[in-house]
C-alpha cells in the first residue's frame, strides 16, 4: 500500500536499512513497502550518496528553464500594470511592443505574471469580456458626447467631466473638467474642438439637458440649434439605452478606472492636469482592443469641414413653404396653431409635403426634421 505521507521519512529510512542488510530479497522488500524496484533503487542510491538528507522530497523544478521570463522583464510588465492598473495582458503586450525595444512576452505569459502577483481579480476577469459594437467607416462621421457624471473636489465644488469621442477611431476629442453642465460651457469647449479638428457630420447625445428634450414636440435645445445651424446632424440615444452612445460609455469606464477611482482633487485645474496627462496616453500610446490594439491617433485625422467664421443661413428649396416661429415657439400653418421648441423663436422653418403620405407635411429647421403635421387629423389644442 502507498506510504503514509506523515511517516514517509521513517519508512524510507527503514527501507534502505533493510535493503543494505540484504536480509530480504530486494524485489520482495519493494513489494512489502509498496514501491516499484525503480523507486526502491532511487532511495537506496540517494541514501548512499547523501545519507538521511537524501531521502527527503526534492524539487521537481528543472535546474535550467530557458523559456522562463527574465526577472527584469517580469518587473517591467508589473511596472506597466502598476502605472495602469486597469490594463489587461493584451493591452500591456501591445504597449511593450510599441514602446520598448525588448520583445514582450506572449499575452498568456503576461496573464500568468499578473495572476502570480495577484494583479487580476475575478471581478476584473468578468469585466474584461469584450463588447461587440458597430462603428462608422471614417473619422468625424459621428462624435459621441456626454458628461461623465460629476464628483466632488476639495476646494471648488463638483467637477463635471465633458467627454467627446470619435466613433470610428475612439480618438478623444474633448476631455474637460467643467464646473457646470450648461449650454454655454459645452459650446465654449466645442468651439475650441471645432477650431482644432473641424466639424463632424453628426453628434449623438442622450436626451437630458443640455443636449435635448421631448422630441415629440420638436423640443430642440439652444445647443442643438447651434449645432444644426453649423450643418451638424444632431441625434439622440434611445431613452434608457445608454449603449447607443456605447463608445463614449466605454470611454467613461476607462476614465473612471484609470484616472478617477480612489483619487481626490483639490481643484478643477488639478483634475484637468490629470485629464490632459491621461488623454495623451489614451490617444497616442494606450492600445485599444476595440480597434485591433491600435491607438486612436493612428486611425484619426481632422475633418475637412472647416469651422465657419459666421453661421450660414439655411438653404430651403423653392417648393418649401417658409413659416416664422413666433413667441413661445408658436406658429400658424394652413389655419392651424402649432408649437415647437421655444429655442426656435424668431427663426424660420420649411414645410415640405411628405412624398409618401397625402396631406402630411414635414417641418425642417436647416437639415433637421422638427415635426410632422397630418392635415387629415382633427386639430389638437395647444
Amino acid at each position: 500500500m502507498p506510504w503514509n505521507p506523515r511517516d514517509t521519512m521513517k519508512l524510507r529510512q527503514e527501507f534502505v536499512e533493510l535493503a543494505l542488510h540484504q536480509s530480504v530479497p530486494f524485489a520482495d522488500l519493494c513489494r512489502r513497502f509498496g514501491v516499484s524496484r525503480q523507486t526502491g533503487y532511487k532511495w537506496l542510491n540517494r541514501y548512499k550518496k547523501d545519507g538521511i538528507a537524501g531521502l527527503a522530497d526534492q524539487s521537481r523544478r528543472p535546474l535550467h528553464s530557458p523559456s522562463i521570463t527574465p526577472p527584469a522583464l517580469e518587473q517591467h510588465v508589473l511596472g506597466v500594470r502598476t502605472r495602469n492598473p486597469a490594463w489587461g495582458a493584451r493591452k500591456i503586450a501591445r504597449f511593450l511592443r510599441d514602446q520598448t525595444p525588448v520583445p514582450p512576452p506572449a499575452t498568456s505569459t503576461i496573464t500568468g505574471i499578473l495572476h502570480r502577483h495577484d494583479r487580476i481579480t475575478p471581478r476584473a476577469s468578468a469585466d474584461a469580456t469584450a463588447w461587440r459594437r458597430f462603428e462608422r467607416d471614417q473619422p468625424n462621421e459621428l462624435w459621441q458626447m456626454d458628461f461623465k457624471g460629476h464628483f466632488a473636489t476639495v476646494g471648488e465644488g463638483r467637477c463635471h467631466p465633458l467627454t467627446v469621442i470619435d466613433d470610428h477611431s475612439r480618438f478623444n476629442v474633448v476631455l474637460q473638467a467643467c464646473a457646470f453642465e450648461t449650454t454655454a460651457t459645452v459650446q465654449a469647449h466645442l468651439e475650441r474642438a471645432f477650431a482644432t479638428y473641424g466639424l463632424p457630420r453628426q453628434i449623438n447625445t442622450d436626451n437630458g439637458a443640455p443636449w435635448g428634450a421631448s422630441r415629440q414636440l420638436g423640443q430642440l435645445t439652444e445647443l442643438a440649434i447651434w449645432l444644426i445651424r453649423l450643418g451638424i446632424r444632431v441625434s439622440y440615444s434611445r431613452p434608457y439605452h445608454p449603449q447607443t452612445n456605447g463608445k463614449n460609455e466605454r470611454f467613461h469606464r476607462s476614465l473612471k478606472a484609470e484616472v478617477l477611482a480612489g483619487r481626490t482633487f483639490m481643484t478643477h485645474r488639478e483634475a484637468q492636469t490629470e485629464f490632459e496627462r491621461w488623454r495623451e496616453l489614451y490617444n497616442n500610446r494606450r492600445p485599444h482592443e476595440g480597434i485591433g490594439m491600435s491607438t486612436p491617433v493612428k486611425r484619426y485625422r481632422p475633418s475637412t469641414r472647416v469651422w465657419p467664421s459666421t453661421i450660414p443661413e439655411p438653404e430651403y428649396g423653392p417648393d418649401d413653404e417658409i413659416v416664422k416661429v413666433d413667441w413661445h415657439g408658436r406658429f400658424t400653418f394652413r389655419g392651424r396653431e402649432l408649437k415647437v421648441s421655444r429655442s426656435l423663436e424668431k427663426l424660420s422653418l420649411a414645410a415640405r409635403p411628405n412624398a409618401e403620405k397625402d396631406g402630411v407635411f414635414d417641418f425642417y429647421f436647416y437639415q433637421h426634421r422638427v415635426m410632422e403635421l397630418d392635415l387629415n387629423q382633427p386639430p389638437t389644442s395647444l
